[in-house]
């Protein structure tokens, strides 16, 4: 990168910091951690994401935001697109430094860098590669395995959600170190966690957050509610949407308008400010995955963290991640499998007779402690000496 020097008596000017993600921006709240993590550690940063049909008007953030728009919302037409799209608008922008959220997003990032002589960092968001709907198609991951092996030695940073994905990454590809950067929620500081902990919650339910794709345990979950005596909210979307939708209405669950009893509540995408008043008022989370690919597997998901940091215990799939947190602080029940049975039996040992039990107020009670730790502002220490490591300023 070229030196520049200022005029005596202005400032230096703040290193800046280009992401790439195909997400959309409103609802990626790891990336509103990062950058604004960045940005006030005196970076000048821009998020690019993609522009989706249900998209809301981006709210104000303290770094800059970028929406690419264009014809195609999935699949192979989606990413060619994307790519394109990316690289263009790279062209006319400048960086200390360019980042990529997994490899949807790597090569268009990658050649921009290389271009300009500027350093590549590759943020893994999960196992790409690994995930069930790579895995189910043999060639689209050997395109993708490609990429990977193209994108990851030539980053000059690297960093990853969890240990074990760490580890993975760094078997596959020797000599490439990654670092661990947790998606953990902020911390809302410990007076207003105090106070909200004492205010009268609704009555009993589950809460699921987050994408409603293969391999999430919701269709497993739904087979269970009916022997379940609590009511189930479930926010997201994604590939399962429909067919989890029909399932909770053939089971005669779901809540409509002609149904307001339903015990099955979807209420699709929820903004961050929005989910995180919910999560504070259910009783019960849903963290549940089923074991259909590497990614899903060592994953060390977000709502993990944001149901602790919302002091309310959780159901967990026992996968080696949320294991090994859970052995630090028990804050979840964990299940060893998806069966109805498994997770009916679980929820009444939380909730018997449908109200919060012994164990119950024990595991929030260890939630309220962890929470202290595991929050964002311990985590961004990391993500910064990471940063700092590039030697940008």
């Amino acid at each position: 990168m070229p030196i520049t020097f200022s005029p005596p008596g202005l400032p230096a000017p703040r290193p800046r910091l280009v992401f790439a993600v195909t997400t959309d921006l409103s609802y990626d709240q790891r990336m509103q951690r990062i950058c604004a993590s960045l940005a006030r550690a005196g970076y000048e940063v821009l998020l690019v994401g993609w522009q989706r049909p249900a998209s809301r008007p981006l709210e104000p953030q303290p770094y800059a935001q970028h929406r690419l728009r264009g014809w195609f919302q999935q699949g192979k037409l989606f990413y060619l697109e994307y790519n394109i799209r990316l690289f263009i608008y790279f062209m006319n922008q400048h960086a200390a430094a360019w980042s990529c959220a997994d490899l949807d997003a790597a090569l268009p990032t990658w050649l921009r860098a290389r271009l300009g002589g500027q350093p590549l960092v590759y943020d893994a968001h999960e196992f790409f590669t690994e995930v069930p709907e790579v895995v189910a198609r043999p060639g689209v991951q050997r395109i993708w395995q490609w990429v990977e092996n193209f994108v990851v030695p030539r980053a000059r940073l690297r960093y990853t959600v969890g240990p074990a994905l760490a580890r993975l990454f760094e078997q596959r590809h020797p000599g490439c170190p990654f670092g661990v950067v947790r998606n953990v929620p902020i911390s809302q500081g410990g007076e207003e966690m105090s106070a909200n902990s004492g205010l009268a919650k609704p009555a009993v339910f589950l809460l699921y957050q987050g994408a409603l794709n293969v391999g999430r345990g919701l269709a497993e979950l739904l087979a269970a509610m009916p022997q379940v005596p609590a009511r189930l909210v479930i926010c997201g979307e994604g590939d399962c949407s429909v067919a989890l939708r029909e399932q909770a209405a053939r089971l005669g669950l779901l809540a409509t308008e002609a149904n307001l009893a339903g015990q099955v509540e979807f209420k699709g995408y929820v903004l961050p400010p929005a989910l995180r008043t919910l999560t504070a008022q259910a009783t019960v989370g849903i963290m549940l995955l089923e074991n259909i690919g590497k990614s899903y597997y060592y994953s060390l998901a977000n709502k993990f963290f944001d149901y602790v940091q919302a002091g309310i215990p959780q159901l967990c799939i026992d996968f080696p991640e949320y294991r090994a947190l859970n052995a630090q602080y028990e804050v979840a029940e964990l299940v060893p499998d998806l069966a109805p049975a498994t997770l009916v039996a679980a929820l009444a040992r939380l909730l018997p007779d449908g109200q919060p039990g012994p164990r119950y107020h024990q595991l929030a009670a260890n939630c309220r402690r962890a929470r202290v730790e595991w929050s964002w502002q311990h985590e961004e220490k990391t993500l910064l000496s990471l940063y700092a490591t590039l030697g940008l300023r």
